[in-house]
């Protein structure tokens, strides 16, 4: 039933009013806005008497939305007279009749107006065009009547006096560049209300050079071990647009693997993911993932071949497997554990057992046992790049207390490790995006502390910097902690799902402070290994933080500078 009226919903898209569709949906207060369904759905109700209903999740169960002066429904509309920061939350309306059905849900996000400014920059989307060419920016209508009346301003400044619903540009010129706002002023029970589309127009002077197709990464070798679970990840640069005819796939010995079936028990040993698509900046890929479920030993002396082709050119990129070392694991240990499994099964039992339990224990007594050092001569400069939201009047001031207080003192202090934190080791006056790019780069790891504003903030950009080293350079490992409980992680971008594995850290506020806690132990299982004096008899109170080594953010943060 449920698919039935999507199709509906989709063929009659063009004809009904412009409804929000996306799952989540971004609004500033103070302004008017509305949730719709597709009105002529009503036509498809066979029932003479059937009601529509809206409801808004509150402590996890749907209460019904009783109207207010302020929001009301009626047809197919509901009506904030204005939005208010307090109206966020999920919301869904259902059909009753002889059947039940929920006919459309959302997820609304009301956000914060920036009082200094006309527009709000977690809350815009920005166009980048070529100089020459024409170009019109079009004003989201969220009115309700046609003849409401609009204004357009051009970096908070009226801009020609236009009030046509599109700005039109017979010749883009790099002057033309700027924040274009477009205000509909709406009248509504003897009160002016309005809605506010901001766009960010970017014209460059030359258009991008053209580009040819070609695999990311030469011929490579993987050292594995038999019985342990590969995935090989090939990725292929498409240019500046997408490539609808472009293609990109595995062969293993010239033959075709077979399809990931997405059913644990049904899967093949070896077989092929769906390709997917990403943008990182203006740059498009096309990655594709080969899943070895246990490698074995003819697949050592297999060619994978990962084949990326465009009309006549064809690019392949060869990944060999070859038996190598047990990272943290010395050979002769493993040799003792499986004659000790073979000889007395009990012991084995209870040592694997031990193992499984305590294994990042284990590793991190071997590191600090041998000396292990995988920093020496690797030519970077810290250990860790750490990324968090950096919004100074964001409420979660625990969460910047953490980032710049305990997460330091606790990692630099007292187990040796050399961090990155923008505000504290990065001079004012930079390029901030060219800043962020090259410390990252020098770093080993980029750790990301986790919020659900976090996409909303400009640290978006360390993480989609930090995607590229991890998911094409293959140079950065990206660790993220999360700092408040998340229950759904689909904020985050689709790409940070091609990780061959989730590297997530979980704090449990008093649980996490002790220094020997099990956070700190699974943070430092993730950072690379470093011969340092550990002293893991501290505790820490976040209060007791501000007096020790590190400065207080709030000396060094502007709360007026821009995002």
């Amino acid at each position: 039933m449920s698919l039935i009226f999507f199709l509906m919903l989709v063929i009659e898209a063009a004809t009904d009013k412009l409804c929000p569709l996306r799952a989540s949906i971004d609004v500033l207060e103070g302004e008017y806005f509305f949730l719709c369904y597709f009105e002529s759905m009503q036509e498809h109700f066979q029932e003479e008497v059937y009601t529509i209903n809206w409801y808004k999740e509150n402590a996890g169960k749907q209460q019904p939305i009783k109207e207010t002066h302020r929001i009301v429904s009626q047809k197919n509309l509901l009506e904030f007279w204005p939005a208010e920061l307090s109206d966020s939350g999920n919301y869904s309306v259902t059909y009753s009749g002889k059947q039940n059905f929920t006919v459309q849900k959302w997820t609304l996000n009301v956000l914060e107006r920036n009082k200094s400014s006309c527009f709000n920059k977690n809350h815009l989307t920005t166009e980048i065009k070529n100089a020459g060419t024409g170009h019109s920016l079009k004003c989201s209508d969220l009115s309700v009547n046609e003849n409401d009346s609009i204004a357009w301003f051009k970096d908070c400044k009226n801009y020609k006096n236009e009030t046509e619903r599109e700005l039109d540009f017979k010749t883009l010129a790099v002057e033309h560049s700027g924040i274009y706002t477009c205000k509909i002023l709406i009248h509504h029970e003897g009160k002016t209300y309005y809605s506010t589309n901001t766009i960010k127009l970017v014209v460059k002077e030359d258009a991008p050079e053209a580009t040819t197709l070609e695999i990311v990464g030469r011929n490579e070798e993987i050292q594995t071990e038999i019985g342990k679970e590969e995935v090989l990840n090939c990725t292929g640069f498409l240019g500046y647009c997408m490539q609808e005819d472009a293609s990109l796939y595995w062969l293993i010995n010239q033959t075709f693997p077979e399809k990931c079936t997405g059913i644990p028990e049904r899967e093949p040993s070896i077989c092929e993911e769906e390709s997917k698509t990403l943008q990182l900046g203006n740059k498009v890929y096309v990655t594709r993932l080969l899943r070895i479920k246990k490698v074995t030993d003819e697949d050592m002396h297999h060619n994978f071949t990962c084949v990326f082709q465009m009309d006549e050119n064809t690019q392949i990129k060869i990944v060999k497997l070859k038996k190598g070392k047990i990272q943290d694991m010395p050979e002769h240990i493993f040799t003792t554990a499986m004659v000790l499994a073979v000889l007395f099964p009990c012991v084995a039992v209870a040592v694997m057992f031990f193992c499984v339990m305590f294994r990042i224990e284990l590793v991190l007594f071997y590191r600090n046992l041998c000396r292990r050092d995988d920093t020496a001569g690797d030519g970077k400069e810290y250990d860790a790049f750490v990324s968090y939201l950096k919004d100074c009047a964001s409420p979660t001031e625990e969460e910047r207390e953490f980032a710049l207080k305990i997460l330091p003192m606790v990692l630099e202090k007292h187990f040796g490790y050399k961090l990155c934190i923008f505000e504290r080791d990065v001079c004012p006056g930079g390029a901030v995006f060219d800043d962020i790019h090259s410390f990252i780069d020098k770093s080993r790891r980029l750790i990301i502390i986790l919020s659900q504003n976090y996409v909303s903030d400009r640290a978006i950009y360390e993480l989609e910097s930090g995607l590229h080293k991890a998911l094409v350079e293959r140079k950065t490992k990206i660790i993220l902690i999360e700092y408040m409980p998340i229950s759904d992680y689909s904020f985050l971008p689709e790409s940070l799902s091609l990780l061959p594995s989730k590297r997530v850290v979980k704090w449990k506020k008093d649980n996490s402070l002790p220094v020997n806690s099990r956070f700190w132990k699974n943070l430092r299982y993730l950072m690379p290994a470093k011969p340092t004096k550990i002293n893991t008899k501290g505790h820490y109170n976040i209060l007791d933080l501000g007096s020790e080594g590190t400065k207080p953010w709030t000396e060094d943060c502007d709360f007026n500078a821009p995002l």
